[in-house]
């Protein structure tokens, strides 16, 4: 080992003295720094204190005063449906994106504000517009779970949320939500929060509050609901898509049981009444108002009014229109239409049935059922599936799932339509009709179902009060879903010799009388447009020579009325058919002489507005079918002021509110006499039926019985039936106005004319009887044999030939013999 070398014992080890074991002393920091850092922990602070500070006087300045004031909800107004009544009441229709019917909150139920408070804020009649528990609980379970799982919005909070904010998902709009919240509570009691929250809430199936959905999902009044139902509409609002009892029977159980538990933890109802009403089964099911009066014309031209009276926001703004309807008329009018139309159509044959079910569908009644619910029902229409024979008796099950029998005699009409003028061979058996799997319609009719069918025919009545021109009732086709098209007000079809008593009119203003003789010869006439000749008609095919005004309109001679409009002139008929409201431009279309057979083409509505002036001694009334609108509160926006037919004298109405008058009251009176005639022994001698010495009228029918018409009147009502295809065709033979319209028109009289006393027509003074020969119509002495009585105005009666002195010694000696 070299000397240098050293070797170090592992063992020993230098020696630390105790100074060398004392920490190096710290150097002080400068002074300056320390105070840096200080200032920079101080800007940091004051930083996170001045954000929110800054946000805030930035909110109190900015955005708070632009909050909306809660007082405005004192003067709430709701998107309410436009509401569609009938004079007397009942409701025909309502129109609106959103189905609502408000309540005050006395008219809530109690048991539903319990299952209100119960699933959507317990605390509400305790807290100030906010619960901090319950968002305290909802803010835990969104940041331990990152799901949100409890609400913590309050009734209050949905109310500002609802009417004054957006629904985006912002800190923003919950804390303007917050803030509005404590105003409401400060501005409104909490009954009045309540009620707001009650009528605004979406419930599904466009209905907003629970009035609304007590009548979409049960068909009942908020007040008639049971525990069960309460408690269900209560669990829509947290999500009506998701807990709708109609979409997920399932789903809306569970919420609505929940809730039922929820008001028994709460104390509302007792365990016994949770249980039982959770037993209930959901059955729910989708309702529209409860219509009381079928008129869907009327309610589509009362929502033409709104919206050009008031404008798009009239759906929305609770506003009610009256209509002028009587709702029992337009009951007896609907029923009145579809017996009319069905009766036509057992006179032409069964078309068949709507379709015919596969064999294997018969075993599955909810198969039948499905497929039913499929079949449009029109009119007092009812679908059914026929499933077996008895005998002669027909089985069918209904679309309500009842089963009933359809007695062969109520189907022997049933021959096999060929066309409108051929059936086939008259059916022995049901079964020569129909078979198992037939789905057909049938009609309730004379407390029995019977077999039907949707009728390719249609047919409008349009029903006056002659006095002012208020329509009683109207129907416009025979279903107003199968078609919109309103045929008594739209429907321009010829009016055939409806159109005759206008002439004659003009014939007894151009000095003739009901006794002027015409004659019903056959005539031609160069028709310059078809390079043709025109060889009109009687209907009958025979001629009758000379006839008298009274008889010839009686028995709708056509030749007659041709003769009568080459005598007074077509331009001059018809400056004066204006007398009645026929429009000029579409009396011009027809200036030849078919226009006194009736060849323009006139609405209902125009025609018995014209024989309404026959019926009120000749004023020319204007229908009107609107009587008022009112606001949501019930305040008149609108008055319908219709001018007034002054029948007595002296008149006492004020000149302003008259109607015009537009022909003679002598000239009325003769010619309703006249038309009296087509009832008692002329075209329309069916009405005889109705024993009624106050009424007159005039049958129509147009080339090949394309349209058939009736129009009549007695003093105070007016009523034209039409019927007809849509496309004009033949209706068949025999298918005249007195057969296709006149028992329509009587089945819906014989109800309207019951308020009124069976007496005949008043009297006008100048109006004389004077005796005449009925081949001649010359005034003959009273004594002459076979003379009968004409009535005539005084001023024109013809003066009664002297009887010679022979005439009286034949005459003496006849009654000495």
């Amino acid at each position: 080992m070299s000397p240098k070398e050293k070797t170090i014992n592992p063992k020993k080890t230098p020696r630390i003295t105790k100074e060398a074991r004392k920490p190096a002393p710290k150097k002080q920091a400068p002074k300056k720094s320390r105070w840096v850092r200080w200032f920079a922990w101080f800007s940091i602070l004051s930083s996170l204190m001045i954000i929110p500070v800054a946000a805030a006087i930035f909110y109190v300045i900015t955005i708070y005063p632009k909050l909306p004031d809660p007082a405005t909800l004192k003067e709430v107004t709701y998107q309410v449906p436009l509401r569609i009544l009938t004079q007397d009441g009942k409701l025909i229709s309502e129109i609106g994106t959103k189905k609502r019917l408000p309540l005050e909150y006395h008219e809530i139920p109690e048991r539903m504000t319990q299952a209100i408070i119960a699933s959507e804020d317990e605390n509400f009649f305790e807290h100030g517009g906010v619960d901090f528990k319950g968002l305290g609980r909802a803010v835990y379970d969104l940041i331990t779970t990152g799901h949100k799982k409890s609400g913590g919005s309050t009734i209050t909070m949905q109310v500002a949320r609802n009417f004054f904010l957006s629904k985006e998902k912002t800190y923003l709009r919950k804390l303007n939500e917050i803030i509005l919240s404590y105003k409401i509570e400060n501005e409104l009691s909490k009954q009045e929060i309540l009620a707001l929250y009650i009528n605004k809430i979406f419930l599904g199936y466009r209905s907003y509050g629970v009035g609304a959905a007590a009548q979409t999902y049960y068909g009942k009044s908020i007040n008639d609901l049971s525990l069960d139902e309460y408690a269900m509409i209560a669990g829509l609002p947290k999500a009506p898509s998701a807990y709708n009892p109609l979409a997920n029977a399932e789903r809306a159980k569970l919420r609505r049981n929940y809730v039922l538990r929820r008001m028994y933890e709460l104390n509302f109802i007792s365990e016994e009444q949770m249980q039982q009403a959770q037993a209930v089964e959901v059955h729910a099911s989708l309702h529209s108002a409860n219509i009381d009066v079928k008129a869907g014309y009327v309610a589509e031209m009362a929502r033409q009014f709104a919206l050009e009276k008031f404008g798009e926001e009239a759906l929305d703004n609770g506003l009610t229109i009256v209509t002028t309807l009587d709702s029992r008329l337009q009951e007896q009018a609907n029923d009145a239409v579809y017996r009319g139309l069905q009766t036509y159509e057992r006179r032409h044959g069964y078309r068949g049935p709507v379709k015919t079910l596969d064999a294997n569908l018969l075993q599955d009644n909810q198969a039948l059922l499905d497929n039913l619910k499929e079949v449009p029902n029109y009119g007092d229409l009812k679908a059914g599936v026929v499933t077996g024979f008895k005998g002669k008796t027909t089985q069918v099950m209904m679309e309500s799932g009842d089963s009933v029998d359809i007695p062969f005699n109520t189907m022997e009409w049933a021959a096999p339509y060929k066309s409108v003028n051929y059936v086939g061979k008259k059916p022995t058996s049901p079964k020569q009709v129909l078979k198992v799997g037939d789905v057909i319609y049938l009609e309730y009719l004379n407390k029995q179902w019977q077999l039907a069918q949707d009728p390719k025919t249609e047919s409008s009545l349009v029903s006056l009060d002659t006095n002012n021109g208020r329509v009683l009732a109207l129907v416009g086709g025979f279903d107003y879903f199968r078609s919109k098209f309103n045929r008594a007000t739209q429907g321009r079809r010829q009016v055939g010799s409806n159109m005759k008593p206008f002439l004659y009119s003009f014939a007894l203003e151009n000095g003739m009388t009901a006794a002027t003789t015409i004659n019903d010869a056959p005539v031609v006439f160069k028709d310059n447009y078809r390079e043709d000749f025109w060889r009109p008609e009687n209907y009958s095919g025979r001629y009758y020579g000379p006839t008298r005004l009274r008889k010839a309109l009686a028995y709708s001679r056509n030749l007659v009325s041709i003769r009568l409009m080459q005598k007074v002139g077509i331009d001059n008929a018809i400056g004066y058919f204006q007398n009645f409201g026929y429009p000029l431009n579409e009396l011009n279309q027809h200036k030849d002489l078919s226009l006194a057979l009736g060849s323009a083409q006139f609405t209902p509505w125009e025609v018995a507005r014209a024989y309404a002036t026959f019926a009120n001694t000749g004023y020319l009334i204007d229908p009107y079918i609107i009587q008022e609108v009112r606001n949501y509160n019930g305040e008149v926006l609108y008055q319908a002021k219709p001018k007034q037919a002054c029948r007595e004298e002296p008149c006492e109405i004020p000149e302003e509110d008259r109607a015009p008058r537009t022909i003679d009251p002598l000239n009325a009176y003769i010619m309703t006499d006249i038309m009296q005639d087509v009832i008692r022994v002329g075209s329309g001698k069916r009405a005889r039926a109705l024993k009624r010495e106050d009424i007159a009228g005039k049958t129509g029918t147009t080339n090949d019985q394309k349209d058939a018409w009736f129009s009549g009147f007695n003093p105070n009502v007016v009523t034209t039936v039409w019927v007809g295809f849509d496309q004009p065709s033949t209706l068949g033979r025999s298918e005249v106005g007195g057969r296709a319209a006149l028992p329509i028109w009587m089945d819906y009289m014989q109800d309207a004319l019951k308020p009124y006393p069976n007496i005949p027509f008043p009297r006008p003074e100048g109006i004389v009887n004077v005796p005449i020969d009925p081949e001649t119509g010359q005034a003959v002495p009273p004594e002459t044999a076979n003379a009968i009585y004409e009535i005539f105005r005084e001023d024109r009666a013809p003066e009664i030939p002297k009887v010679t002195r022979k005439q009286i010694e034949t005459i003496t000696n006849e009654l000495f013999d």
